[in-house]
């Protein structure tokens, strides 16, 4: 199997770290090596720009491969599907116009000019909206364009809107809201070791938020102690030998670790202990 990620970029670095995470170590991926081997003697990685990651999946050159739902809208295969969101690098395409201008709203573009690094979903998007409106395609300094007299709005990329902001720009519209995925096409996706892949790095996403609560609780008090826990399932109870104790394990949310601790320990809970959660096959 060869897999396909980002070569630079923003989403280098954190598709490297998740592999890692996954239990897939890269090995020999040295800066502007095509190829890099993993731990896993069935799957080569190969590293490519994150735009170009959709094409060369569609046709054939790697099996699956990470890269924005963004980057595969606009390479506008057709072939490719989402088996799995990674949710990192998420970001939003908006459509922008001067604060304070004569565009209001989408349907004010009409006849008028939009600039963007994403023609193909901006013509979707017009197409959708009914709104006939020119594409001007650009490669850079997209948020200057309405400022140079070359556009009345824009397609763009934000997280923050600190950019937007920055040059004065008001969004009108919601365009896409894109996060990092992994991408086979249809002849792939169901291939074993794509589907072990998935899984392994499905696994660390599933654990990102998650913690292991560890306790022992008195026997007389497990009714209490599971109505407290929010656990998966329901907690994992075992027998503490020789000890009118039981050992109880579950995992919980960590936006819910303080409560559920403090509530614990009102119901008679003690050695409570929590643990980070490398990976969890649901």
């Amino acid at each position: 199997m060869r897999l396909a990620i980002p070569n630079k970029g923003r989403l280098h670095d954190p598709s490297v770290d998740l592999l890692e995470r996954a239990g897939l170590h890269v090995r020999n991926g040295a800066d502007r090596q095509l190829y890099a081997e993993t731990v896993d003697p069935d799957v080569t990685i190969l590293y490519a720009r994150a735009a170009d990651i959709p094409e060369y999946v569609a046709d054939g050159a790697a099996d699956a491969g990470i890269t924005g739902l963004d980057q595969v809208r606009e390479a506008d295969t057709g072939r490719l599907d989402s088996l799995l969101d990674l949710e990192f690098g998420e970001c939003r395409l908006v459509l922008a116009a001067p604060e304070d201008g004569a565009i209001e709203t989408a349907d004010d573009l009409d006849g008028g000019r939009i600039a963007t690094e994403f023609p193909t979903i901006t013509q979707t998007y017009l197409d959708e909206a009914g709104i006939d409106a020119a594409i001007t395609e650009v490669s850079g300094a997209t948020e200057l364009t309405p400022h140079v007299d070359i556009a009345d709005a824009i397609v763009d990329i934000t997280s923050t809107g600190t950019t937007l902001r920055m040059n004065r720009l008001a969004v009108i519209d919601e365009v896409l809201d894109s996060s990092v995925r992994l991408f086979a096409r249809e002849e792939t996706r169901d291939d074993p070791k794509v589907q072990q892949v998935a899984t392994a790095l499905g696994s660390v996403v599933a654990a990102e938020d998650k913690r292991y609560i560890m306790m022992n609780a008195p026997a007389d008090r497990l009714d209490d102690v599971e109505d407290v826990l929010p656990g998966m399932g329901g907690p994992t109870v075992m027998d503490i030998p020789d000890r009118d104790a039981l050992a109880v394990h579950a995992v919980v949310a960590e936006r819910e670790v303080f409560e559920t601790v403090t509530a614990l320990k009102e119901v008679g809970a003690s050695d409570v202990l929590v643990t980070e959660i490398e990976r969890l096959v649901e």
